[in-house]
């Protein structure tokens, strides 16, 4: 007897087992394009070769070009020295170059992380020596990008020249490359082309910026573009809107603010918008750009990572999917067509949860750093003023240490960081909620099946509409007998009853207290995942938000940005220099700099009143007094042992 062909005839319903694998019934196809044999005309080795050799030669080229020996005359006999990169406790430096740089050296660092090969000048690297190259690569490109840097330093026509070619020759082999290869075969085929966005962007900022310079600065017209500005004008300007007369306040208006007025308040809390007299510090431009890079190139690796898979999940379902779901006893439809067009539905819902958890994500996360700039400045702001207690809630000594030095330099990188991990964070507890929210309220509704969120409900509904009637009770006494009105106060009344209700809603309260208690924990975990991105704000209580190694950054970065760069000690550094450069008479000098004629916008010293002339000594002599930055200059200070060696470097400073 022929088993096979009795096998045929057995029924319509039976098959053999192997038919249930999706995998053999699958059409054959093509073999996937291979996206790595991409030959470039520039290779990514000889490409780096030249770009660090031509690094090299710009920076010591401009550290010979600056003469050293006038500027730093007690350094090793003012032999040339390396340039820094950029000034971040000066405001004459350009921040947008700072924050371009600072952009593309991130983006890197994403390459370095991600990349099968970290090391550009390797080719291939085994999985010993992997993590050996990465710890290179980290340290090969600050290198790299460090005269993109220097170039602006100098503030010569030599290195915006140099800066012009540098960011030229970067951004055009980028270019080149993305053009002769745009697919990859990491991840998603247009991966690569899609990281590159921000750095390719950062460079062209830098190949339009530096040229600009380059002309103004030939030019002679002494305009300084996109931000840029003397510190002496910053610093005066600012010392002038400070001791401007304030308008008085009318009093007498009592109106409640209008709609219109509280959004435009609510809006100016979450919107940044710059204020006259004010600048936000380089390091935080810089911690800005790089935060908004990182919530792009985390969305990015998010979204190429999984939907791509979701979609080939979802194109992939075949009408064997059934035999698994009657395995688990799921059945979803006596059709098989209704099943298959259910299940791709599912695996549709699945994807657009996913793709909404990542936007929902990045919303946040961008609403909370724009919040967290406006509270920067009003931080500094009240630093600046010597209000240390609303800043840090309790008494600082106001200055720098070991510490805070520390926290000062770590402070952008930490803030990428933790963006990038709030980010996941969010992401992943967002896609939950969707999904059980998808599933279980809005399947239900719309077929009619799965509703076991409803049965729980209507099997609850006495229990919870007793919660709600007791605490409406408990509010409508609360209200009518329990308090009385006298004059414009409320005073407890009817103890009595007061204490017999207390006694007979206990059980109650314990139950709502319950719920109270799960609110709590899910609404603290919400609202530290939201901004857990937040450098500037403690994740914890009150008293020990010390120990949050991230606002323990933030307040290290408070202390060194307020001592190092207030504007006020420098305004009057700056106004000391200036005056002694003048050429007048020593009495003139002397009631320029005693009257504050500088401080005071569109007044002469002759036709000064005397009340506006006490008003602006006094004002001058309470920021001055308040200001952290001077705090060690004091007598007091300058008397101790380790003051006195700081006094005399300073009048040092002071005479050269």
């Amino acid at each position: 007897m022929d088993f096979k062909n009795e096998s045929l005839h057995t029924g319509p319903d039976l098959m053999d087992y192997t038919d249930w694998y999706i995998d053999d019934r699958l059409d054959p196809t093509d073999p996937p394009e291979d996206l790595t044999r991409c030959d470039r005309t520039i290779p990514a080795d000889l490409y780096h070769i030249c770009a660090a050799g031509v690094s090299l030669l710009v920076l010591v080229f401009l550290s010979f070009l600056v003469k050293r020996r006038q500027l730093c005359k007690g350094w090793c006999g003012g032999v040339p020295g390396l340039l820094h990169p950029v000034g971040f406790f000066e405001n004459d430096y350009h921040r947008g170059i700072a924050a371009a740089v600072f952009g593309v050296l991130f983006c890197s660092l994403c390459g370095v992380v991600l990349a099968a090969n970290p090391f550009p000048f390797i080719v291939e690297s085994s999985k010993e020596t992997k993590e050996y190259w990465k710890i290179t690569a980290l340290l090969y490109y600050p290198a790299l990008y460090y005269p993109l840097l220097a170039c602006s330093t100098v503030k010569s026509k030599v290195g915006y020249l140099l800066g012009s070619l540098l960011s030229w020759y970067h951004c055009g082999v980028l270019l080149w490359q993305i053009a002769e290869c745009p697919l990859t075969s990491e991840l998603y085929k247009y991966y690569s082309l899609l990281r590159s966005l921000p750095q390719l962007l950062c460079l062209a900022f830098l190949s339009l910026v530096y040229p600009v310079l380059l002309v103004r600065n030939c030019d002679g017209t002494g305009n300084l573009p996109l931000r840029q500005c003397p510190a002496g004008k910053y610093y005066t300007d600012y010392l002038k809107i400070l001791l401007r007369k304030k308008p008085s306040i009318n009093s007498a208006s009592t109106d409640q603010p209008s709609l219109l007025s509280r959004a435009g308040t609510l809006l100016r809390a979450y919107v940044y918008v710059p204020v006259e007299g004010f600048r936000i510090p380089t390091k935080l431009v810089v911690s800005m750009t790089v935060a908004i890079i990182s919530v792009y190139q985390v969305a990015l690796l998010l979204v190429v990572d999984v939907v791509p898979t979701l979609q080939k999940m979802r194109a992939g379902v075949r009408e064997e999917i059934t035999y698994v779901l009657q395995g688990f006893g799921i059945n979803l439809s006596d059709s098989r067509t209704e099943v298959l067009k259910i299940v791709k539905y599912y695996f549709w819902m699945f994807e657009v949860c996913y793709v909404s958890a990542v936007a929902v994500s990045c919303f946040f996360t961008l609403s909370t750093l724009m919040r967290s700039m406006v509270l920067h400045r009003e931080n500094l702001q009240a630093l600046h003023r010597g209000d240390i207690q609303k800043v840090f809630n309790r008494k600082e000594r106001f200055r720098p240490s070991c510490s805070t030095v520390v926290q000062w330099m770590s402070f952008t990188s930490y803030q990428a960081a933790l963006v990038c991990l709030g980010l996941l964070f969010q992401q992943l507890v967002f896609f939950i909620c969707f999904l059980l929210f998808a599933f279980l309220v809005i399947v239900p509704i719309l077929h009619g099946q799965s509703l076991l969120i409803f049965r729980i409900l209507d099997n609850m509904w006495p229990f919870w509409l007793t919660l709600i009637v007791v605490t409406l009770i408990q509010h409508l006494l609360s209200r009518l007998l329990f308090l009385r009105k006298d004059g414009k106060h409320l005073s407890i009344t009817n103890r009595r009853c007061l204490y017999i209700f207390t006694y007979l809603f206990f059980t109650f309260n314990v139950l709502i207290g319950v719920i109270a208690g799960v609110w709590r924990v899910v609404l603290t975990a919400l609202y530290n995942i939201v901004h857990f991105c937040r450098i500037d704000l403690a994740l914890i209580n009150r008293g020990v938000e010390f120990f949050d190694p991230a606002y323990r950054c933030y307040t290290g970065f408070l202390v060194v940005e307020v001592s190092q760069s207030h504007p006020v000690m420098n305004a009057f550094c700056f106004l000391l220099l200036q005056s002694q450069g003048c050429e007048m008479s020593s009495n003139d000098k002397g009631k320029n700099m005693e009257e504050g004629v500088q401080l005071v916008p569109n007044q002469k010293l002759t036709k000064m009143p005397r009340s506006k002339r006490a008003r602006a000594r006094w004002c001058l002599m309470f920021t001055l007094l308040n200001n952290p930055s001077l705090i060690s200059s004091r007598r007091s200070t300058l008397h101790s042992p380790n003051g006195y060696k700081w006094g005399t470097e300073l009048s040092v400073q002071m005479q050269h």
